[in-house]
């Protein structure tokens, strides 16, 4: 490229036709880069300070080269501008404000300039061409391409894609798998980023989407929209899930998938590296979905938790380690399917867990009622939990119960109106006691409950409330899938501080906006006060 800018015309030409093709950016781009080499050449020539121009016509090669000058009527910069007078041996006729153009003489390159020149050029056609790949790969985010490995550099795995390279990095690499420079391989492209370096290309064999776009690719069913693939799980290089589902009545989703003899998912099997693949039926139904998810192992029962987004599983005490599967693995792939954290308990599990349950809200129901054992039992029997629920139900729904009457049932909702009548003055009371402020009980959707919680945090005053942000407050706690009835310690996050009261995030925001409005309260004009005054007041 030394001889780019001390060749004659057509060798101009030449090189910048040449440079254009082998890096596929525009021919107008390289004649660009031309023209800023020589404009700084020619002012390492005659002057850094002065504005020179440089003008390479694209079709014959011909160079033009000059500066340009200001006709000022003082001249403060001798390089930049020119007076009146001086103007007119320049251009006749120049008047005060105009521009003129002042031709060069062609310069001579030397060693020095040749090299700054090849350099200027070289960075142009590199910024093109990494603007290229940008624009090129920016859209096909999603795609599943085929490169060449070129090295492997602290795990990660560079590929060589044509035009440009990517990079699949090690946690996006399937485990064990053994990768040679020189093996062609597949992989999704997973992201484009725009970078200081230029475009990185982010590559995944790891990702779901990658054995969706696989399927796609063996099972024209899927291809053609006619089989949808609705939810995939992986572990990578071990096991995956897949959910299908088929629009057309006529044909089985998962037959389809699986292929003639297994001839289709095992092509994509091989592909994964020997991850074996559970085809699974979908279901808008989520019961019926987790039920096919925990496939090979039988279920008894499903309890749905939706407010929690938790599944609660039952299964024959002979099926808990196949539901479970290795290491956590069919339980936890079942999760990520369905999107919900699910529990897995023995038959023998459900039944002591409901044994409990019902001798506690017993219990309950016989300290805060006063009424014997047989009726607390006869409240559970009937679907009651909580003292809410029998103080605001309909009293003919109370009254409904076998052995109940309109007397009795109104009694016993007196009672439970009384009873957490008691429990709200007890919080109050330890509200108070904790030093939250009254101003913060007047909230809305904040029981007293909910303000001991509040109080035992360390959140007081309004200021407190209004300084946490709507998930600090409310969000919900996520635990990870496990067996309930083994150890109680798991990883979970911890939640907002009212997480466990299930508050919706509009109520959230309507707590804390409330807890704010004294803030603006603040800053309102004094009565009396004309708009203007304010309008001073925030200009100060």
């Amino acid at each position: 490229m030394a001889t780019a800018v001390s060749a004659n015309k057509a060798e101009l030409i030449a090189i910048a036709d040449s440079v254009a093709k082998e890096k596929l950016i525009d021919r107008a781009i390289v004649i660009e880069a031309m023209e800023d080499a020589i404009q700084r050449s020619a002012r390492t020539r005659y002057g850094q300070e002065m504005d020179i121009r440089a003008k390479l016509d694209p079709n014959t090669g011909d160079l033009r080269l000059w500066r340009v000058v200001e006709v000022v009527e003082t001249v403060d910069d001798v390089y930049k501008q020119v007076n009146e007078k001086d103007a007119q041996k320049l251009q006749a006729g120049a008047a005060i404000g105009d521009y003129i153009v002042d031709p060069l003489p062609p310069i001579e390159f030397g060693r020095i300039q040749a090299q700054q020149s090849k350099q200027v050029i070289f960075q142009k056609v590199r910024d093109a061409e990494r603007e290229r790949q940008h624009e090129e790969f920016k859209d096909r985010v999603g795609e599943i391409i085929t490169g060449v490995v070129k090295r492997v550099e602290f795990g990660h795995v560079v590929v060589d894609l044509g035009r440009a390279e990517g990079v699949i990095r090690r946690d996006q690499q399937i485990p064990r798998e053994v990768v040679r420079v020189g093996d062609r391989i597949r992989s999704l492209i997973l992201r484009v980023a725009r970078e200081a370096r230029g475009p990185q290309i982010f590559l995944s064999r790891a990702h779901p989407d990658f054995m969706k776009k696989l399927f796609a690719q063996e099972v024209p069913e899927i291809y053609d929209g006619i089989i949808e693939i609705k939810a995939a799980a992986r572990d990578p290089g071990s096991r995956a899930k897949i959910g299908v589902i088929s629009h057309d009545g006529s044909i089985d989703p998962v037959g389809a998938c699986v292929g003639m003899k297994g001839s289709r998912v095992q092509a994509v099997v091989q592909e994964m590296q020997g991850e074996k693949i559970d085809i699974i039926p979908w279901s808008p139904d989520t019961a019926t979905f987790v039920v096919n998810a925990l496939q090979p192992a039988t279920v008894s029962r499903v309890l749905i938790d939706e407010e929690e987004s938790r599944i609660e599983v039952v299964v024959p005490d002979d099926q808990l380690s196949l539901a479970i599967g290795r290491r956590g693995q069919n339980v936890r792939l079942a999760s990520q399917l369905t999107n919900s954290a699910i529990d897995i308990l023995t038959e023998a599990d459900a039944s002591e867990k409901r044994q409990k349950e019902f001798t506690e809200r017993s219990e309950l129901f016989q300290q805060e009622l006063d009424v014997d054992e047989t009726l607390s039992q006869l409240l559970v029997a009937e679907g009651f939990g909580e003292l809410e629920e029998v103080a605001y139900v309909e009293l003919d729904e109370l009254a409904a119960i076998e052995g109940f009457d309109e007397d009795l049932a109104g009694e016993l909702q007196n009672r439970a109106q009384e009873a957490l009548e008691r429990r709200d003055a007890a919080n109050r009371e330890q509200r108070r006691a904790l030093g939250v402020e009254d101003a913060v009980a007047e909230l809305p959707y904040l029981t007293e409950a909910m303000l001991v919680t509040l109080g035992k945090a360390g959140i007081k005053t309004l200021d407190d409330v209004a300084d946490l942000a709507t998930d600090e407050l409310i969000q919900k706690k996520r635990v990870e899938p496990r067996r309930r009835a083994e150890s109680s310690q798991r990883s979970e996050d911890k939640g907002g501080v009212l997480a466990e009261y299930n508050l919706n995030e509009d109520q959230g925001n309507e707590i804390i906006m409330a807890a704010r409005a004294h803030w603006f309260a603040d800053e309102e004009p004094a009565a009396g006060a004309t708009e203007e005054d304010a309008v001073a007041d925030s200009e100060q």
